[in-house]
């Protein structure tokens, strides 16, 4: 389209990417094309490019879209993605000079999942755990009345589920800390604790578990280690303070649209209906 042609991304500094699957987009997935990467500039909420798929090729895709709008791949000093290898090998080899903040969502997903796996292995000797799950997914000020007393009810049993969800309680206070000192010193006690801690009792910044001590919650220990593999891009959050939660928004309009149209027949279709909605841009013709 012309609007699109003409459209200048010279400044771009500031990137965030995801992928989203064009769940009504039926003849698009049956050429294989489950997915489509939204890139977005952080700094306007506006989608830059969509490309087919979610692999590392895209951000390449997405780097030469750049050039050809008048932007420089070279200057993109921030990107904000989840632990996608393929995003994060994209982000290294075609935006060379970008520093990485991982998503807090996803980030803080991954200790839930964990916090999920660990209820689903011990419900198979404890049936009373079974439809709980959303309890132990939610924040406490979250928490329905009825979601509340699940979660203190099992509290007294000392289940590994409650040992695992406060765990993950206590990550989300990484993000609440003041300074990256702070929160590096906190994350580091943190993660000690994910691998070598047990107890059900909530745990303060200021009252950990002795060493020596194991939580034999083996899905926590794996999320632990995610956290370590990817521990700059995590920190780097209280640096940049961004996130995906744009493209979140713009997901929402995407499906939305996908709904409402009862799916696109072709990819081609697809990326120009999210260019409309999401792109920003200029369709006004030129004189």
């Amino acid at each position: 389209m012309a609007s699109l042609a003409r459209a200048d991304h010279s400044g771009i500094s500031r990137v965030a990417f995801d992928e989203t699957a064009p769940s009504f987009a039926c003849s698009v997935a049956r050429r294989g094309h489950d997915y489509v990467s939204l890139f977005v500039n952080l700094d306007r909420s506006q989608v830059l490019f969509v490309a087919d798929g979610k692999d590392a090729a895209t951000v390449s895709a997405f780097a030469d879209d750049l050039t050809g709008h008048g932007g420089d791949p070279a200057k993109v000093s921030e990107v904000c993605i989840d632990m996608s290898p393929a995003f994060i090998k994209g982000t290294t080899e075609h935006l060379p000079q970008a520093e990485i903040t991982f998503d807090k969502f996803h980030t803080v997903k991954i200790i839930n999942d964990a916090v999920d796996e660990v209820r689903r292995e011990e419900q198979k000797s404890r049936p009373e755990l079974k439809r709980t799950r959303y309890a132990w997914l939610k924040n406490e000020t979250s928490l329905s009345t009825g979601q509340r007393e699940i979660i203190e009810s099992f509290a007294r049993s000392n289940l590994k589920t409650s040992r695992a969800y406060q765990i993950r309680l206590t990550f989300q206070e990484f993000y609440q800390q003041p300074s990256r000192n702070d929160a590096e010193t906190f994350l580091k006690r943190w993660y000690f604790w994910a691998r070598l801690a047990q107890g059900s009792a909530r745990r303060s910044l200021v009252e950990w578990p002795d060493e020596g001590t194991h939580s034999r919650l083996q899905p926590m220990i794996d999320a632990a280690k995610t956290v370590r593999r990817h521990w700059d891009g995590i920190l780097r959050w209280h640096d940049t303070h961004i996130a995906n939660g744009i493209l979140e928004g713009i997901n929402s309009l995407v499906q939305a649209a996908k709904a409402k149209a009862r799916g696109y027949r072709s990819s081609h279709n697809l990326k120009a209906m999210i260019y409309l909605i999401a792109g920003k841009l200029d369709i006004l013709p030129s004189t």
